[in-house]
């Protein structure tokens, strides 16, 4: 075997398990297609993780988690995931790039932000469609722009936007927000902000870059217009499971079912974080479930070299 474990995702959950296996003195392996980090580096400012007064921002936080991870061994390869063979031995993570065998693997993989689905947004996606504030806010100073979504997510990138945009118009399909109580009332007080409640919108209107959304209320079945320059989308998340079909279980929205060890239906196959089915998804419950999988896949591998735990 190339490894001892294989970590696919570097994201919070999947820098964790990396850092544990790697102090655990187990040849790890970490995959990720893109910068290690996964959503959290993404995201401007996380004010819930544990040990931080005054919050973090995510980029910083996922900095030092890997920084750390690497201080104790941890290889990091950047390479997309896209098959999990089962062998005789142990696993082999097929990647685009390479193919790493190990005798235990990870699944860290994290979710993809989900469309909304609507007209336009495709045709005008980078050129004032997005789904990452930290990312795009900047380029939409002074402009009125729309955030579609009542989540976390929404709530606070929609705070973020107000840092550039002269006016925030929060979209949201019911009547009241489903973010954290404290993110709610930090947005209620920001008078950038505004909540356009019981609406969805029905299509992204521009030719060139976005003019603005066409509006309908769900309970009158109103249909308005809304100018802006910008539409930033929080609807949810889809998992990063694609490549793991029929090789471990998972329910009907693709999310990996484990045991309360992180242990999947494959023996030797243990998930983490977003990608796992589970009721919350934050930074904190991806890192406590990447120790628990870590330890789990020590135990695992150093009873198949024959060596007592303790």
């Amino acid at each position: 075997m190339d490894y001892d474990v294989v970590i696919v995702g570097g994201g919070p959950g999947g820098l964790t398990a990396g850092l544990y296996t790697a102090r655990g003195a187990l040849k790890t392996l970490l995959l990720e297609k893109l910068l290690p980090g996964g959503q959290a580096a993404t995201t401007h400012w996380i004010d819930n993780y544990p040990g931080f007064q005054e919050g973090v921002s995510g980029p910083q936080l996922m900095m030092a988690m890997k920084d750390q991870a690497m201080r104790f061994g941890l290889e990091i390869e950047t390479d997309e995931a896209v098959d999990l063979e089962i062998l005789k031995d142990g696993f082999s993570v097929v990647g685009q790039a390479g193919t790493y065998s190990a005798h235990a693997v990870i699944i860290a993989s994290g979710a993809t932000v989900a469309k909304l689905g609507v007209p336009g947004e495709e045709k005008l996606r980078g050129k004032g469609v997005s789904y990452c504030a930290t990312c795009d806010g900047a380029f939409f100073r002074d402009e009125e722009l729309v955030v579609i979504g009542g989540g976390d997510a929404a709530v606070e990138e929609g705070i973020f936007l107000t840092k550039f945009a002269r006016k925030v118009h929060v979209v949201h399909r019911r009547n009241r927000l489903r973010a954290a109580k404290a993110i709610q009332e930090r947005a209620f007080q920001n008078d950038r902000m505004d909540f356009i409640w019981d609406t969805v919108v029905e299509e992204i209107t521009g030719e060139q870059f976005v003019e603005g959304v066409r509006l309908k209320n769900v309970k009158t079945g109103e249909i308005s217009e809304r100018p802006c320059k910008g539409v930033f989308i929080y609807v949810g998340n889809i998992p990063n499971s694609q490549f793991l079909k029929g090789k471990v279980e998972v329910n009907e929205k693709g999310y990996i079912i484990t045991d309360n060890d992180m242990a999947t239906s494959q023996k030797g196959v243990y998930a983490c974080g977003d990608v796992r089915k589970k009721a919350l998804r934050q930074v904190v419950t991806a890192c406590g479930e990447g120790a628990a999988a870590a330890f789990s896949a020590q135990q695992f591998v150093e009873e198949k070299k024959g060596i007592a735990y303790k």
